[in-house]
């Protein structure tokens, strides 16, 4: 009997092992199969993921990084052809915020033919400091032929006959005349400015601190003359307009050769746009005051500002038809304000400061910088076309259309008074009777093609053309240049 329950008890240990190893097996089983069905859901679940996402418009919905680099081949009349290379960078993270990035990094090394050269690096962040967007910027312009056509608009003249006499390859009795508006510049300018909001993602302020250096003065004769026939070298004993204003007094011996300016930047932002690279609906609206005293490091302190209204309204939905414009008013407290920062228009934020009223990113079609004053009006309106979407390489591709018509005027001239020696008086009043008493308003009109990719990447190929060509009064005639035609990015606001 003991033998038997020894063997009954060993019998129903050892069943009782195997009953257990097998529940131990079943259980892995189940877990592997567990496991592999998790394994199966992730990786369907990341297939969805990558699956592309669209918009309300149809649109791909962009996520993550998105680069941008590209050679830079573009044509500005007043610079010549432009050569380089680009390179955008945008992260929009999750597509939350598509078609506006999060981060955009932009760099640009480019040369103009016509002496020109160009660096730039910027960076705009909406997410680094909590509530507050940061945008910085550093860009370097080193320019031998800087346009430079006197102050107040139609007061001071413009001397198209010469100008056309020289470029006449023929004509072996006029020099190249175009020095005689031309200025050697070269401008340092860096910036950082936070943007925070006051009002419901609306209504925001604005703060930052740009400083620029910028060294200016008469033009290197030898590179202007490089390479030209002996009867088209401007000559030396000529005089250019820079050096004229200089002998008259109207440009001071403090401010010839330029200066430092560290400014505080003072705003109010309104924004209700609806995307800002290429915006169909909204306003969007500043107000800047410009600070540089002499405490803070300016070399000849001045106090500026700008008023800036930009309305984008929808004709045809779904970024179809757009009409757009902006009213821009630039403006100097008191009488004084050195002439080197006439040009530069006012700006905070993404953009950095560019200069010219007159060129592609303020008036298209007039000559760069062919109105400056302490004061100054303008206006841009377009209609804008976009007359054909579609998708390619995960691409969100455009073209678009639009015809457009600006305008500009000083409201507050610079000081002309004769303030030179005697000898130098006859050749000055010679030189104010051909001109205005007073500006009156330049209008462009034009059209232009543009390609959009992600509503942010923009190559624009524009034409504008003065009405002053067509102008009766004789002292208007052809004052504004003989127009222009541009490639360049971006839509102009």
């Amino acid at each position: 009997m003991k033998i038997r329950t020894i063997v009954a008890t060993l019998f129903a240990a050892l069943l009782a092992t195997t009953l257990s190893a097998q529940e131990v097996a079943e259980q892995q089983i189940a877990h592997e199969e567990e496991v592999t069905t998790q394994e199966v859901d992730s990786k369907k679940s990341k297939r969805k993921k990558k699956e592309v996402q669209y918009n309300e418009n149809g649109e791909i919905i962009k996520t993550g990084l998105n680069f941008g680099p590209l050679p830079v081949v573009a044509f500005d009349a007043d610079k010549g052809f432009q050569l380089g290379a680009l390179l955008n960078i945008y992260n929009f993270e999750d597509g939350s915020t598509y078609p506006n990035p999060m981060t955009h990094w932009y760099f640009e090394a480019s040369f103009f033919t016509k002496g020109s050269q160009l660096f730039v690096v910027s960076y705009d962040n909406k997410n680094l400091i909590p509530g507050v967007r940061w945008s910085t910027a550093v860009t370097l312009t080193n320019e031998k032929a800087l346009d430079f056509y006197g102050f107040n608009g139609y007061t001071s003249h413009y001397n198209h006959e010469a100008v056309a006499l020289g470029k006449d390859k023929q004509n072996v009795d006029n020099y190249i005349y175009t020095p005689f508006y031309r200025t050697n510049r070269l401008a340092l300018l860096a910036k950082t400015d936070f943007v925070g909001n006051i009002w419901e993602k609306k209504l925001f302020w604005e703060a930052g601190y740009h400083f620029s250096y910028i060294k200016q003065g008469e033009i290197n004769r030898e590179k202007i003359n490089k390479n030209k026939a002996d009867y088209k070298v401007y000559p030396d004993e000529m005089p250019t307009l820079y050096e004229l204003y200089r002998d008259w007094g109207i440009i001071s011996d403090q401010e010839a050769y330029g200066g430092i300016n560290s400014t505080v930047r003072l705003g109010l932002l309104f924004d209700t746009r609806d995307k800002e690279g290429a915006p169909t609906r909204g306003i969007w609206a500043e107000g800047h005051l410009t600070l540089a005293p002499k405490w803070l490091g300016t070399t000849n302190p001045y106090y500026r500002y700008s008023l800036t209204f930009r309305h984008y309204v929808p004709i045809v939905d779904r970024d179809v038809l757009t009409f757009a414009y902006r009213l821009n008013y630039e403006g100097t407290f008191g009488t004084q304000a050195p002439y080197y920062v006439l040009p530069f228009i006012t700006t905070m934020g993404q953009s950095y400061d560019r200069d010219g009223m007159g060129g592609y990113r303020t008036i298209r079609g007039i000559m760069r910088n062919r109105v400056q004053g302490l004061d100054m009006a303008s206006y841009n309106v377009e209609f804008r076309w976009r007359f054909v979407n579609f998708k390619l390489w995960k691409q969100n591709i455009a073209f678009g259309l639009n015809i457009f018509s600006d305008g500009t005027m000083v409201t507050k001239g610079y000081d002309m008074a004769f303030k030179g020696e005697e000898q130098y008086r006859e050749a000055y009043n010679a030189y104010m009777a051909e001109g205005l008493g007073h500006d009156r308003p330049h209008i462009s009109v034009g059209a232009g093609l543009r390609f959009i990719m992600n509503q942010n990447f923009i190559v624009a190929f524009e034409y504008g053309l003065p009405i002053s060509r067509f102008s009766k009064n004789p002292i208007i005639k052809n004052q504004d240049g003989n127009g222009a035609f541009y490639i360049n990015t971006g839509f102009l606001f």
